[in-house]
Parts: structure tokens; sequence; C-alpha cells
């Protein structure tokens, strides 16, 4: 059931259309069925929200989920015919750039580092606090609906894994509303710029924020085999440069692991 937005006027600052709802299974299947049946009525950067998602979904099919309000789960709209259909790539980056420096800044003061890593997981001090999920809605291929959950006060003993991280378990506080509208600020400013082809800024930005470029790495690839290396650069497409000995393979999808 839909409830009163009042609790994120920062956000909606930021959206034509923020919703929350108590628990859901997903937000991004939720907003993709919006969408779909009502376009007009979910506008570019529209929001649905919840501290209570049951069934998320991450890369790769992986389940997502987190105890009641403890994690925040969010899905945007986002117009892709704003963006050139050859920098589309970048869509799911710009998303993930744009949490890193969300989160960052709710870190402010407590020590921790926000990074990301390619393609749009974000971690703090090398766990992850964030996982992102870009899905273009079926039938519209205009438009890509951008789910993120953020790990706000799960307790360490609730962590599904040991490689994940919480603003709680590190001893910080978040304001969610400010973290969305801080979210949906830098998204929309990053999107502006791919819309006028600043893509050489783009790349640059989100290469600086991206901790997976110079380290070695072993990424699984979508036919099974392994890729290991040193993840070099971004390429203009968005996709991960990574050199074995003189070789170097382009990665545009893959699980990353970061050897050390």
């Amino acid at each position: 059931m839909p409830i009163p937005a009042a609790g994120y006027p920062l956000a909606a600052a930021h959206s034509p259309r923020l919703q929350v709802v108590e628990t859901t299974d997903s937000t991004n299947a939720d907003v993709v069925a919006a969408v779909a049946a009502d376009p007009e009525g979910w506008p570019h950067l529209s929001l649905l929200v919840t501290d209570d998602q049951r069934a998320g979904r991450g890369r790769l099919d992986r389940s997502w989920t987190a105890p009641a309000g403890t994690a925040l789960a969010v899905s945007v709209v986002v117009d892709a015919t704003m963006v050139p259909p050859a920098l589309r790539g970048w869509i799911p980056l710009a998303a993930g750039a744009a949490m890193t420096r969300a989160i960052g800044h709710q870190l402010t003061g407590h020590g921790g580092t926000a990074e990301l890593k390619w393609p749009n997981d974000v971690l703090v001090d090398g766990g992850k606090i964030c996982g992102i999920l870009a899905e273009v809605v079926p039938g519209d291929p205009d438009t890509v609906v951008v789910g993120a959950g953020v790990n706000t006060r799960m307790t360490r003993a609730d962590l599904p894994v040991t490689t994940a991280t919480s603003f709680a378990a590190i001893g910080a506080e978040c304001d969610d509303d400010q973290l969305l509208a801080d979210y949906l600020d830098d998204l929309s400013k990053t999107l502006a710029r791919l819309t006028h082809d600043d893509i050489d800024r783009v790349n640059r930005e989100i290469e600086k924020l991206c901790v997976t470029v110079g380290r070695e790495v072993a990424v699984a690839m979508p036919d099974g085999t392994t890729l290991a290396g040193t993840a070099v650069r971004i390429d203009p497409d968005g996709r991960l440069v990574v050199a074995s000995g003189t070789i170097e393979t382009i990665v545009s999808a893959g699980d990353v692991v970061h050897v050390r």
C-alpha cells in the first residue's frame, strides 16, 4: 500500500514522483510493471522507496533480502532518450558513481571511505554497502529502471556475507532522505553530461572513483571462464579493460573479484 512521501522532503524536491511503500517483494519489479502500465505517470527520476523489500534481485539473478527496517531499497526511472544510444552503457555506472558520492557524504566525520567497484557496487573500506541493478523496461527500450539496495541499519550479525557492511556496522548513522536527495541530484547531473556528450568528463570522474582500476582482479566471464589480470582503465563505452601480460581484454559484463 502506498504511504505518504512526507518522510522524504529533500528527495521529493528532486523527483516528479516519490512513492513510498511499507513493504514489497521488489521495487524494481514494481516500477517496471508500473511504467509499462502507465508510462506518463512515471516520468524521468520518479522514485519508489521501501525499507522492507522481501525478494530483491541483484546482478546475475542473485537474491537480495534484508530484515525489515535495516536496508533501503529504491528504484528510479531513467528516461534514456536523453542519452545518446552509444552512451547508454554508462547509465548503470552513472548510478553507481552517484550512490558512491551520496554515501560518501553520509560518512563525513565517521572515517569510512566510499568507493565504486566496477561496474556499480559501492564499497566502504572494502565491504559492500550497496548493490545496483539496471533494467530496461520490456517493450520500451528507452526507459531504464535503476534499483539500489543500501545497507543502512543492518547489524554485523545480520549482514548476509562477511564481505558486506552497513552504516550501522561501521558505527555511522544514515539520513535516508539526504542520501536519496544527494543520489538523485548527482545522477541527474551525470546523465545531463551524457546528454551533452561530455563523455570524457564522465569517464574521468567515474574512473577516479573506481577502486577496481589499478587492482589485480579475477573476472568470472559470462561463458564460464575466469579472466585474471590488472584492471587498467574504463574505456569510452564504460567497459573495464583488463591487462594480462601484453594482452588487453575488454570486459562488458562479468563478476569482478578484487584479488588484492
